[in-house]
């Protein structure tokens, strides 16, 4: 049973049951003096307080994900780097890429999440479980691969699709993405309502050396996040699967800690990142309990630090070629004073739009109102089509217009607020 599955976690659960049961039936027993009974009663509390603790720790890493699978519990992962595999134009599905970059994987969770595609991938997509490899940072991450209908069929078969980064919270992890934001779900449905164009979503947690909270920091002697998501997870999803080269086709997108590293990481790497969605996320990187130091000792290490604060470089750097929207709430979320500094702040050739909602706290049921026109906000900032595999293309791919080009999907609605800053509105909660 995996670490993450249901199975497991019921079947702990009966057991910390049974034996808070047994104990109950057989404390009479063990009221006795004597040496054997005072072993008995010590044995029954031990074994009940263990059983409960590891029911509960069970539930609580099945939530957050703060470890996948076993080996990463036990530290059996490999740092070995891996080599790219060779298609010759044509890339393999993920279940063949024995030991490349990109590598299948147990359920990790996705098998108790509801909604997921069910049917022909040329119809509905398909939602594949893997583990990323970094050659790089040498760190290997959980990931969830959202490949739309279009993936499949056979008028797109050479051509390359955009892709949409998604990054969790931080302790949560890629399940909350599936589960509880339902990002695969909400982008099927407005795929399939040409609200959105078709895009590759990898779903991906901020942290690549659990429990520590790395927050996409290239942390001085530990571990490389900054890399991981800049260097390798591209190079792992070209490797594997048909996605554009040109950064105009990718975009870093999250919520709560998330939305601080899909900042961080197009404004600090234009190059690699043309687009950011952040829901609820912070502006500056800061040191606490979780994330250890980030940014090293000294005059050097506050230099790191300054440069990872988004407010600093706008004022005092030039502005990157990118476009972001920002998300927060007037009241409930403690970041409204910083995002609206943000707005303020942002300066050409950067553009910046918003969703401000009345009130909304800092969870999932505010994040959940905001997911679907984020996700249709940043299609719309992706190039598609991409290049294709091969030098000619073949007549028909695409809806409309000229060979391979596509029909532009609905624009999202907006308004634009006193400071010119245009607003994608959110849903509307559901009575």
């Amino acid at each position: 049973m995996g670490l993450t599955s249901q199975s497991l976690e019921y079947t702990v659960i009966v057991l910390a049951v049974v034996c808070v049961a047994a104990t109950v039936w057989l404390w009479p027993r063990l009221s006795r003096r004597g040496v054997g009974p005072v072993l008995g009663r010590l044995g029954a509390i031990m074994v009940t307080q263990v059983s409960i603790v590891c029911a509960l720790a069970l539930a609580v890493n099945t939530n957050y994900e703060f470890y996948g699978n076993w080996d990463e519990l036990l530290g059996n992962t490999d740092e070995a780097p891996a080599s790219v595999s060779q298609g010759g134009g044509q890339y393999a599905s993920v279940g063949n890429l024995k030991g490349g970059l990109v590598q299948p994987a147990g359920p990790q969770g996705l098998d108790r999440v509801t909604g997921l595609p069910k049917g022909p991938a040329d119809r509905v997509g398909k939602v594949e479980s893997v583990k990323i490899v970094g050659r790089r940072s040498r760190a290997i991450n959980p990931g969830f691969v959202y490949l739309p209908p279009q993936y499949f069929q056979q008028q797109f078969r050479r051509q390359r699709f955009p892709v949409m980064v998604v990054i969790s919270g931080y302790p949560g992890g890629i399940m909350n993405l599936a589960q509880h934001l339902q990002v695969p779900q909400n982008a099927g449905r407005l795929i399939a309502q040409n609200k959105m164009q078709p895009t590759v979503i990898v779903m991906v947690r901020p942290t690549i050396a659990p429990p520590r909270d790395t927050e996409c920091v290239d942390v001085p002697g530990g571990p490389q996040a900054e890399t991981f998501f800049t260097k390798d997870l591209p190079d792992a999803m070209k490797s594997a699967y048909r996605v554009g080269r040109d950064p105009s086709a990718w975009g870093a997108f999250g919520y709560s800690s998330g939305g601080t590293c899909s900042l961080q990481l197009a404004m600090r790497n234009p190059k690699v990142y043309t687009s950011a969605v952040s829901l609820s996320g912070d502006y500056a990187i800061k040191d606490d309990l979780t994330t250890g130091s980030l940014f090293g000792p000294g005059p050097e290490g506050a230099r790191r630090e300054r440069e990872h604060d988004l407010l600093w470089r706008l004022k005092n750097l030039p502005a990157p070629q990118i476009s972001a929207l920002v998300a927060s709430s007037r009241k409930g979320e403690a970041d409204y004073g910083d995002t609206m500094k943000f707005l303020r702040a942002a300066k050409s050739p950067m553009t910046v739009d918003s969703i401000i909602l009345p009130q909304g706290s800092h969870q999932f049921t505010t994040w959940r109102r905001e997911v679907a026109p984020a996700l249709q906000w940043q299609s719309q900032q992706l190039t598609f089509p991409q290049d294709t595999e091969a030098p000619q293309r073949k007549p028909g791919v695409g809806k409309g217009g000229a060979p391979g080009q596509r029909t532009a999907p609905s624009p999202a609605p907006s308004a634009s607020d006193d400071k010119g800053h245009r607003r994608v509105e959110a849903e509307r909660p559901r009575g």
